[in-house]
């Protein structure tokens, strides 16, 4: 019977977006602007505390409100119409203008800047306003209008626009005799039932878009993090362009080792001995009393190396000594340039004095 095979390129598995972005990676988009924003956020918050800004400010928006009232049809329209009176008039109405705006100009900027500052913190760059072909790709923005995102956005929109609906219409629906009965009364009672109205209105739509904004902070998130992911061959990639090709790495410290080795073998003719195993470990001792505290190691190997220590040592008589437990305790505990340690000071001075009486040396 025919064998069916099924071939399964696992390639394609590692080029599949399935891996959280790494730190690099979310550094690199963040310079870029691209972060979890939603833009439905600062606006929620400036109309929901804006409103409530107009109870903490009521009294104050009512006084200067009034007093444009008041300078526009008891001041100056009940006295003559000139030049000089209507100049007079427009300077003082853009004062009290200006001083009933200000402290919503000032509560709008601080709550746009903390709802920007508390979703991606403190952040600047002129990535986004750089002039990009990929913006003006007719295929690219038919996918923006087509896309999955586009029909978000429009579901959003439509949701926002029956829930204000809905609640204006609850509201409104709920005071209907009171609103038909606003022509009977006087213009202060008037303008303040308005005033309440609107701020109730203003208050309850604030709070449900901020609850909306909220959702849709969460989604944008969500969207951000997949659109973040990477595959498995990418961070491969990342990994090695941050921290350089293994086999180039490898081929360095490879050649930073035979370069440490020949500077090594270098230093062992100005050993005063050799301490050995004496076949399997070969030590390379040096000390001078004007300038060291204590003997230094400046070669030592084991195997194979020790037997080219004790070659180049022959070949220039430096003196050896086989001792094999100082031989291993060397070799083990002392790395190379470094000095003996207090332990073996007692044995090393030994051998050193030994040394230095076949040399016709004093200790």
């Amino acid at each position: 019977m025919p064998k069916f095979r099924l071939q399964l390129d696992l390639q394609l598995f590692s080029q599949e977006k399935t891996e959280s972005a790494t730190p690099k990676k979310r550094q690199e988009a963040r310079k870029k602007g691209q972060v979890a924003k939603s833009s439905e956020l600062p606006g929620a918050f400036i109309l929901l505390f804006t409103f409530l800004s107009f109870m903490m400010f009521g009294a104050f928006l009512k006084k200067h409100f009034f007093n444009i009232f008041n300078l526009t049809f008891s001041d100056y329209l009940l006295s003559d119409i000139t030049i000089p009176n209507v100049v007079t008039l427009f300077g003082k109405l853009m004062i009290e203008g200006l001083i009933l705006l200000t402290p919503i100009f000032f509560v709008t900027m601080l709550l746009a800047l903390m709802g920007n500052y508390l979703q991606i913190g403190l952040l600047f760059t002129g990535d986004p306003l750089l002039m990009k072909f990929s913006k003006i790709n007719p295929l690219e923005g038919a996918k923006k209008i087509f896309g999955l995102r586009s029909i978000v956005e429009f579901l959003k929109s439509m949701l926002k626009v029956t829930v204000v609906g809905v609640v204006v219409y609850i509201t409104l629906s709920g005071q209907i005799n009171q609103i038909m009965k606003l022509s009977h009364i006087s213009l202060e009672n008037t303008l303040s039932f308005v005033a309440s109205i609107t701020i109730r209105l203003g208050i309850t739509i604030g709070a449900i878009l901020v609850v909306l904004a909220l959702f849709d902070y969460i989604y944008q998130k969500y969207e951000h993090e997949k659109s973040l992911k990477m595959s498995k061959q990418d961070i491969k990639d990342e990994y090695k362009k941050s921290e350089g090709d293994p086999l180039i790495k490898g081929k360095i410290k490879e050649r930073q080792r035979k370069l440490a080795m020949q500077r090594m073998m270098q230093e062992i003719p100005n050993a005063d001995v050799i301490i050995t195993n004496p076949t399997h470990y070969a030590i390379a001792l040096k000390y001078n009393a004007t300038a060291m505290e204590a003997p230094k190691v400046i070669a030592k190997g084991k195997d194979y190396l020790a037997l080219k220590i004790r070659e180049i040592a022959k070949s220039n008589n430096i003196v050896m000594m086989e001792n094999k437990p100082l031989a291993r305790a060397l070799y083990d505990q002392v790395e190379l340039g470094e000095s003996i340690p207090a332990d073996l000071f007692q044995a090393v001075a030994e051998v050193l004095a030994y040394v230095y009486k076949i040399k016709g040396k004093s200790s």
